[in-house]
């Protein structure tokens, strides 16, 4: 028999009997059932490497165990261990002074310094410890309020000033008296 096309009549696939048709069905149920299991165990399970990170090694970990701040105790009344102006000047001030940033008078630009030279050395000794217009205030931060007026001093000095080096603190009186 032929039908319309020309082709046989006899349409019969690789399914012969009802229990091989049985065995097909739950086949393809049970078959990607398995495939996930396996894929689900695969990913989840195993000792595998983070995307080239090492977040998790000795050395990350210690990295981030660091402290965040340290505390460091300086003697005030050991003139030998407090900064120079001029090093406190090249850490804090170098910054917006050397360049004329927000409107800070440049380093040695005496026309910039005359009128703030004129005001006094405990006006700009206040204004450095208080802060000024873009100036933050410098007082109780990283240096004792000696290291910036010997800072004051030294800024102040190099465009026309001629005040003289801030004296020494006096030693703190001990309390084991």
């Amino acid at each position: 028999m032929s039908d319309e096309h020309g082709d046989s009549a006899d349409h019969t696939g690789p399914i012969k009997t009802p229990k091989q048709l049985i065995w097909t069905v739950v086949a393809s149920f049970i078959v990607p059932i398995v495939v996930i299991i396996l894929l689900v165990n695969y990913v989840a399970f195993g000792d595998k490497p983070s995307a080239g990170s090492d977040g998790l090694g000795e050395a990350a970990v210690a990295q981030r165990l660091q402290p965040v701040g340290r505390v460091e105790i300086r003697d005030a009344s050991d003139v030998a261990s407090l900064k120079t102006g001029e090093q406190v000047y090249q850490a804090v001030c170098t910054a917006c002074h050397s360049a004329g940033a927000a409107g800070a008078p440049k380093t040695g630009d005496a026309a910039a310094w005359a009128p703030r030279v004129a005001t006094g050395y405990e006006t700009l000794l206040t204004s450095a410890l208080k802060g000024k217009g873009a100036m933050g205030a410098q007082g109780g931060g990283d240096y004792s309020d000696y290291e910036i007026a010997r800072a004051v001093v030294y800024l102040a000095n190099q465009g026309g000033g001629k005040f003289e080096e801030p004296k020494a603190p006096a030693p703190a009186a001990s309390a084991a008296n």
